[in-house]
């Protein structure tokens, strides 16, 4: 079992794939690790010696933020807007979109499950 960074990586998976499954590592970046380690694209996980993993663990600490540090980093910058109650800290205080986005008709992932409003009847217009 291939444990890098904290995270089992699952054994039948492309290298290239199984590296993703770690935070902070993307497609992209797991094709230079495995280029610059000269690991072939068709090689899996499972089939990895002890020192290629050795190697790919060394070089992901020596080169990339990963898991939990990485989270800590993005949630004390979330924390930092906040404290200043910059415009993106207010909108992550309210839980609405901070990117620009709409949110009349749509940002149903960020506001959450929508939320009937209960005792409002439409009353027919009075001529």
């Amino acid at each position: 079992m291939a444990r890098i960074a904290g995270v089992n990586i699952p054994q039948n998976k492309l290298v290239r794939i199984g590296l993703t499954y770690i935070y902070g590592i993307g497609e992209k970046n797991s094709k230079d690790i495995c280029k610059s380690l000269d690991i072939p694209k068709t090689k899996r996980v499972n089939e990895l010696t002890d020192e290629e993993i050795l190697k790919i663990r060394e070089f992901i600490d020596q080169k990339f933020t990963v898991e939990g540090d990485l989270r800590r980093d993005i949630s004390l910058n979330i924390k930092r807007l906040i404290d200043l109650a910059s415009y993106r800290g207010s909108r992550h205080r309210k839980k609405l979109p901070v990117r620009g986005q709409r949110t009349r008709c749509n940002a149903r992932t960020r506001k959450g499950k929508a939320i009937a409003i209960a005792g409002k009847k439409l009353t027919p217009l009075k001529k």
